[in-house]
Protein backbone atom coordinates (compact mmCIF):
# COMPACT_ATOMS: atom_id res chain seq x y z
CA UNK A 1 0.00 0.00 0.00
CA UNK A 2 1.43 3.40 -1.00
CA UNK A 3 0.83 5.69 1.96
CA UNK A 4 1.54 9.41 2.12
CA UNK A 5 4.76 10.19 3.96
CA UNK A 6 4.80 11.99 7.31
CA UNK A 7 4.30 15.65 6.72
CA UNK A 8 1.71 15.00 4.00
CA UNK A 9 -1.22 14.86 6.40
CA UNK A 10 -0.48 11.61 8.26
CA UNK A 11 0.09 11.68 12.02
CA UNK A 12 0.48 8.60 14.16
CA UNK A 13 -0.46 8.01 17.78
CA UNK A 14 -3.52 9.03 19.71
CA UNK A 15 -5.55 11.58 17.80
CA UNK A 16 -3.56 10.95 14.59
CA UNK A 17 -4.86 12.61 11.42
CA UNK A 18 -4.88 10.59 8.23
CA UNK A 19 -4.69 11.86 4.66
CA UNK A 20 -8.07 11.35 2.86
CA UNK A 21 -6.47 9.34 0.06
CA UNK A 22 -4.86 7.04 2.62
CA UNK A 23 -8.22 6.52 4.34
CA UNK A 24 -9.96 5.54 1.11
CA UNK A 25 -7.14 3.22 0.04
CA UNK A 26 -6.83 1.63 3.47
CA UNK A 27 -10.56 0.94 3.71
CA UNK A 28 -10.62 -0.51 0.19
CA UNK A 29 -7.75 -2.87 1.05
CA UNK A 30 -9.43 -4.10 4.23
CA UNK A 31 -12.71 -4.72 2.41
CA UNK A 32 -10.99 -6.47 -0.48
CA UNK A 33 -9.16 -8.84 1.83
CA UNK A 34 -12.33 -9.67 3.80
CA UNK A 35 -14.90 -10.40 1.12
CA UNK A 36 -16.35 -6.89 0.99
CA UNK A 37 -17.03 -6.72 4.74
CA UNK A 38 -14.99 -5.38 7.63
CA UNK A 39 -15.35 -5.30 11.39
CA UNK A 40 -14.79 -2.25 13.55
CA UNK A 41 -11.53 -3.75 14.83
CA UNK A 42 -10.24 -4.38 11.31
CA UNK A 43 -11.00 -0.82 10.24
CA UNK A 44 -9.55 0.78 13.37
CA UNK A 45 -6.31 -1.03 12.64
CA UNK A 46 -5.80 1.26 9.63
CA UNK A 47 -7.93 4.38 10.30
CA UNK A 48 -9.08 6.37 13.31
CA UNK A 49 -12.44 6.18 15.03
CA UNK A 50 -13.14 9.72 13.86
CA UNK A 51 -12.44 8.76 10.24
CA UNK A 52 -14.67 5.72 10.59
CA UNK A 53 -17.51 7.91 11.87
CA UNK A 54 -16.96 10.36 9.01
CA UNK A 55 -17.07 7.56 6.44
CA UNK A 56 -20.37 6.27 7.86
CA UNK A 57 -21.83 9.80 8.02
CA UNK A 58 -20.97 10.62 4.39
CA UNK A 59 -22.01 7.22 3.01
CA UNK A 60 -18.53 5.96 2.29
CA UNK A 61 -19.25 3.01 4.57
CA UNK A 62 -22.57 1.39 5.48
CA UNK A 63 -23.09 -0.18 8.90
CA UNK A 64 -24.61 -3.54 7.98
CA UNK A 65 -24.95 -4.79 11.55
CA UNK A 66 -23.43 -3.59 14.79
CA UNK A 67 -19.67 -3.75 14.31
CA UNK A 68 -19.72 -4.82 10.63
CA UNK A 69 -19.40 -2.48 7.64
CA UNK A 70 -19.54 -2.57 3.85
CA UNK A 71 -18.97 -0.19 0.96
CA UNK A 72 -22.46 0.70 -0.28
CA UNK A 73 -25.73 -1.03 0.50
CA UNK A 74 -25.04 -4.78 0.64
CA UNK A 75 -27.20 -7.32 -1.13
CA UNK A 76 -29.05 -10.06 0.71
CA UNK A 77 -26.26 -12.61 0.56
CA UNK A 78 -23.74 -10.12 1.94
CA UNK A 79 -26.10 -9.11 4.75
CA UNK A 80 -26.28 -12.76 5.76
CA UNK A 81 -22.49 -13.06 5.52
CA UNK A 82 -22.22 -10.06 7.84
CA UNK A 83 -24.46 -11.87 10.31
CA UNK A 84 -22.07 -14.82 10.18
CA UNK A 85 -19.38 -12.44 11.43
CA UNK A 86 -21.59 -11.07 14.19
CA UNK A 87 -22.71 -14.47 15.45
CA UNK A 88 -19.56 -16.44 14.73
CA UNK A 89 -21.79 -19.08 13.11
CA UNK A 90 -23.12 -19.75 9.62
CA UNK A 91 -26.61 -18.30 9.88
CA UNK A 92 -29.54 -20.08 8.23
CA UNK A 93 -32.00 -17.94 6.26
CA UNK A 94 -35.70 -18.56 6.88
CA UNK A 95 -39.18 -17.21 6.08
CA UNK A 96 -39.20 -14.34 3.56
CA UNK A 97 -35.40 -14.16 3.46
CA UNK A 98 -35.17 -17.80 2.39
CA UNK A 99 -38.01 -17.22 -0.09
CA UNK A 100 -36.06 -14.31 -1.58
CA UNK A 101 -32.98 -16.50 -2.01
CA UNK A 102 -35.09 -19.05 -3.88
CA UNK A 103 -36.79 -16.34 -5.94
CA UNK A 104 -40.36 -16.63 -4.67
CA UNK A 105 -40.67 -13.84 -2.11
CA UNK A 106 -43.99 -12.28 -3.15
CA UNK A 107 -44.06 -9.96 -0.12
CA UNK A 108 -40.85 -7.99 -0.80
CA UNK A 109 -39.45 -8.87 2.61
CA UNK A 110 -37.11 -6.21 3.99
CA UNK A 111 -36.18 -7.58 7.43
CA UNK A 112 -33.67 -10.43 7.56
CA UNK A 113 -35.16 -13.67 8.92
CA UNK A 114 -32.84 -16.36 10.29
CA UNK A 115 -33.03 -19.46 12.43
CA UNK A 116 -31.70 -18.99 15.96
CA UNK A 117 -27.94 -19.66 15.70
CA UNK A 118 -27.85 -20.62 19.37
CA UNK A 119 -25.51 -17.90 20.60
CA UNK A 120 -28.02 -15.59 22.23
CA UNK A 121 -28.84 -13.61 19.09
CA UNK A 122 -32.05 -11.65 19.54
CA UNK A 123 -34.45 -10.00 17.14
CA UNK A 124 -33.74 -6.32 16.59
CA UNK A 125 -34.46 -3.65 14.01
CA UNK A 126 -34.15 -5.30 10.62
CA UNK A 127 -33.52 -8.77 12.07
CA UNK A 128 -36.03 -11.46 13.09
CA UNK A 129 -34.74 -14.59 14.83
CA UNK A 130 -36.95 -17.69 14.68
CA UNK A 131 -36.99 -20.81 16.84
CA UNK A 132 -37.46 -23.69 14.39
CA UNK A 133 -35.77 -26.79 15.77
CA UNK A 134 -35.59 -29.51 13.14
CA UNK A 135 -36.47 -27.37 10.13
CA UNK A 136 -34.97 -28.94 6.97
CA UNK A 137 -32.30 -26.90 5.20
CA UNK A 138 -30.54 -26.81 1.88
CA UNK A 139 -27.92 -24.78 0.04
CA UNK A 140 -28.94 -21.86 -2.19
CA UNK A 141 -26.70 -19.05 -3.45
CA UNK A 142 -23.90 -20.60 -1.37
CA UNK A 143 -26.00 -20.07 1.76
CA UNK A 144 -27.94 -22.38 4.04
CA UNK A 145 -31.68 -21.73 4.08
CA UNK A 146 -34.77 -23.59 5.21
CA UNK A 147 -35.82 -26.00 2.45
CA UNK A 148 -37.94 -24.49 -0.37
CA UNK A 149 -41.20 -26.33 0.29
CA UNK A 150 -40.90 -25.85 4.05
CA UNK A 151 -40.22 -22.15 3.48
CA UNK A 152 -43.19 -21.69 1.14
CA UNK A 153 -45.62 -23.36 3.56
CA UNK A 154 -44.22 -21.50 6.57
CA UNK A 155 -44.50 -18.14 4.80
CA UNK A 156 -48.00 -18.97 3.53
CA UNK A 157 -49.16 -19.78 7.07
CA UNK A 158 -48.51 -16.16 8.09
CA UNK A 159 -50.41 -14.55 5.21
CA UNK A 160 -53.97 -13.79 4.20
CA UNK A 161 -55.41 -16.42 1.85
CA UNK A 162 -54.86 -14.45 -1.41
CA UNK A 163 -51.20 -13.82 -0.62
CA UNK A 164 -50.75 -17.36 0.71
CA UNK A 165 -51.90 -18.76 -2.63
CA UNK A 166 -49.57 -16.31 -4.39
CA UNK A 167 -46.65 -17.67 -2.36
CA UNK A 168 -47.52 -21.29 -3.12
CA UNK A 169 -47.91 -20.47 -6.83
CA UNK A 170 -44.58 -18.64 -6.89
CA UNK A 171 -42.81 -21.49 -5.11
CA UNK A 172 -44.00 -23.94 -7.76
CA UNK A 173 -43.13 -21.51 -10.54
CA UNK A 174 -39.58 -21.18 -9.18
CA UNK A 175 -39.13 -24.96 -9.70
CA UNK A 176 -37.33 -25.18 -6.37
CA UNK A 177 -40.06 -27.50 -5.12
CA UNK A 178 -42.88 -29.71 -6.35
CA UNK A 179 -46.52 -30.07 -5.34
CA UNK A 180 -45.66 -33.35 -3.58
CA UNK A 181 -42.96 -31.59 -1.57
CA UNK A 182 -45.41 -28.86 -0.57
CA UNK A 183 -47.85 -31.53 0.60
CA UNK A 184 -45.09 -33.13 2.66
CA UNK A 185 -44.20 -29.76 4.20
CA UNK A 186 -47.85 -29.22 5.14
CA UNK A 187 -47.85 -32.58 6.92
CA UNK A 188 -44.56 -31.75 8.66
CA UNK A 189 -46.02 -28.48 9.96
CA UNK A 190 -49.33 -29.95 11.09
CA UNK A 191 -50.77 -28.41 14.23
CA UNK A 192 -49.09 -25.05 13.64
CA UNK A 193 -51.05 -21.84 13.34
CA UNK A 194 -52.44 -21.22 9.85
CA UNK A 195 -51.66 -24.68 8.49
CA UNK A 196 -55.33 -25.64 7.97
CA UNK A 197 -55.85 -22.70 5.60
CA UNK A 198 -52.72 -23.60 3.65
CA UNK A 199 -53.84 -27.23 3.41
CA UNK A 200 -57.14 -26.11 1.86
CA UNK A 201 -55.36 -23.86 -0.65
CA UNK A 202 -52.76 -26.38 -1.71
CA UNK A 203 -54.91 -28.22 -4.32
CA UNK A 204 -55.32 -24.91 -6.16
CA UNK A 205 -51.62 -23.95 -6.24
CA UNK A 206 -50.43 -23.57 -9.82
CA UNK A 207 -46.93 -22.69 -10.99
CA UNK A 208 -48.26 -21.20 -14.23
CA UNK A 209 -49.39 -18.03 -12.41
CA UNK A 210 -46.97 -15.27 -13.37
CA UNK A 211 -47.74 -12.69 -10.70
CA UNK A 212 -49.12 -12.45 -7.20
CA UNK A 213 -52.11 -10.45 -8.44
CA UNK A 214 -52.97 -13.16 -10.96
CA UNK A 215 -53.01 -15.58 -8.03
CA UNK A 216 -55.30 -13.25 -6.07
CA UNK A 217 -57.64 -12.94 -9.06
CA UNK A 218 -57.77 -16.72 -9.42
CA UNK A 219 -58.75 -17.10 -5.77
CA UNK A 220 -61.74 -14.80 -6.38
CA UNK A 221 -62.81 -17.20 -9.14
CA UNK A 222 -62.31 -20.20 -6.86
CA UNK A 223 -64.17 -18.66 -3.92
CA UNK A 224 -67.16 -17.76 -6.11
CA UNK A 225 -67.45 -21.19 -7.69
CA UNK A 226 -66.41 -20.25 -11.21
CA UNK A 227 -64.92 -22.90 -13.49
CA UNK A 228 -61.14 -22.99 -13.15
CA UNK A 229 -59.51 -21.19 -16.08
CA UNK A 230 -56.55 -22.26 -18.16
CA UNK A 231 -53.54 -20.11 -17.26
CA UNK A 232 -51.21 -18.41 -19.74
CA UNK A 233 -53.31 -19.73 -22.61
CA UNK A 234 -52.32 -19.10 -26.23
CA UNK A 235 -55.09 -18.04 -28.63
CA UNK A 236 -54.51 -18.66 -32.33
CA UNK A 237 -56.03 -16.31 -34.91
CA UNK A 238 -57.15 -17.30 -38.41
CA UNK A 239 -54.44 -15.06 -39.88
CA UNK A 240 -51.67 -16.87 -38.00
CA UNK A 241 -51.57 -14.44 -35.11
CA UNK A 242 -50.90 -15.78 -31.60
CA UNK A 243 -51.82 -14.06 -28.37
CA UNK A 244 -51.30 -15.25 -24.82
CA UNK A 245 -53.82 -14.37 -22.11
CA UNK A 246 -53.65 -14.70 -18.31
CA UNK A 247 -56.92 -16.64 -17.93
CA UNK A 248 -58.94 -18.52 -20.54
CA UNK A 249 -62.10 -20.60 -20.75
CA UNK A 250 -61.65 -22.03 -24.27
CA UNK A 251 -65.09 -23.67 -24.51
CA UNK A 252 -66.77 -20.32 -23.85
CA UNK A 253 -64.15 -18.34 -25.79
CA UNK A 254 -63.77 -16.03 -22.81
CA UNK A 255 -60.42 -14.64 -21.66
CA UNK A 256 -59.50 -12.43 -18.72
CA UNK A 257 -56.44 -10.24 -18.32
CA UNK A 258 -55.02 -8.63 -15.20
CA UNK A 259 -54.09 -5.04 -16.06
CA UNK A 260 -51.51 -3.51 -13.75
CA UNK A 261 -50.74 0.19 -13.56
CA UNK A 262 -47.03 -0.60 -13.78
CA UNK A 263 -47.45 -2.54 -17.03
CA UNK A 264 -49.24 0.37 -18.66
CA UNK A 265 -46.80 2.98 -17.42
CA UNK A 266 -45.64 3.73 -20.98
CA UNK A 267 -47.35 4.51 -24.27
CA UNK A 268 -45.69 1.61 -26.12
CA UNK A 269 -46.92 -0.93 -23.53
CA UNK A 270 -50.45 0.45 -23.74
CA UNK A 271 -50.51 0.31 -27.56
CA UNK A 272 -49.07 -3.20 -27.54
CA UNK A 273 -51.82 -4.38 -25.18
CA UNK A 274 -54.59 -2.72 -27.21
CA UNK A 275 -53.31 -4.42 -30.36
CA UNK A 276 -53.27 -7.76 -28.57
CA UNK A 277 -56.80 -7.29 -27.24
CA UNK A 278 -58.03 -6.41 -30.74
CA UNK A 279 -56.46 -9.57 -32.14
CA UNK A 280 -58.06 -11.75 -29.47
CA UNK A 281 -61.48 -10.20 -30.12
CA UNK A 282 -61.12 -10.65 -33.88
CA UNK A 283 -60.47 -14.34 -33.17
CA UNK A 284 -63.97 -14.48 -31.67
CA UNK A 285 -63.06 -14.22 -28.00
CA UNK A 286 -64.45 -11.95 -25.31
CA UNK A 287 -61.76 -10.30 -23.18
CA UNK A 288 -62.58 -9.28 -19.61
CA UNK A 289 -60.08 -6.81 -18.13
CA UNK A 290 -59.34 -7.09 -14.41
CA UNK A 291 -57.80 -4.38 -12.23
CA UNK A 292 -56.63 -4.46 -8.63
CA UNK A 293 -59.82 -2.83 -7.28
CA UNK A 294 -61.91 -5.56 -8.91
CA UNK A 295 -59.94 -8.16 -6.97
CA UNK A 296 -59.62 -6.48 -3.60
CA UNK A 297 -62.63 -4.19 -3.34
CA UNK A 298 -65.29 -5.65 -5.64
CA UNK A 299 -64.61 -9.41 -5.84
CA UNK A 300 -68.29 -10.42 -5.97
CA UNK A 301 -68.96 -8.00 -8.82
CA UNK A 302 -65.91 -9.33 -10.69
CA UNK A 303 -67.13 -12.90 -10.27
CA UNK A 304 -70.59 -11.94 -11.47
CA UNK A 305 -69.14 -10.22 -14.54
CA UNK A 306 -67.05 -13.26 -15.45
CA UNK A 307 -69.96 -15.61 -14.82
CA UNK A 308 -72.28 -13.64 -17.10
CA UNK A 309 -69.79 -13.97 -19.97
CA UNK A 310 -69.22 -17.66 -19.30
CA UNK A 311 -72.98 -18.36 -19.36
CA UNK A 312 -73.61 -16.33 -22.50
CA UNK A 313 -74.44 -18.61 -25.46
CA UNK A 314 -71.75 -18.66 -28.12
CA UNK A 315 -72.65 -17.31 -31.51
CA UNK A 316 -72.62 -19.93 -34.26
CA UNK A 317 -69.30 -19.90 -36.08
Amino acid sequence: MNCPQPGAGVHTGIGRRLHPSYVITAIADVLRHNGGLATTAQLLHVITRQQLDVQVANGGLVRVWHGVYARGEPDLVRKLAALDIVTGRETVASMGTAAALYGFDTENTTAIHILDPGVGTRSTTGLVVHQRVGAPTRLVASRLATAPAWTAVEVARQLRRPRALATLDAALRSRWCTADELERAVRDQRGRRGIAAVRRLLPFADGRAESAMESEARLVMIDHGLPLPELQYTIHGSDGGRWRVDFAWPDARVAAEYDSVEWHAGRSEMLKDKTRFAGVQEAGWTVVPIIVDDIRRRPARLAQRLDSHLRRPRAAS
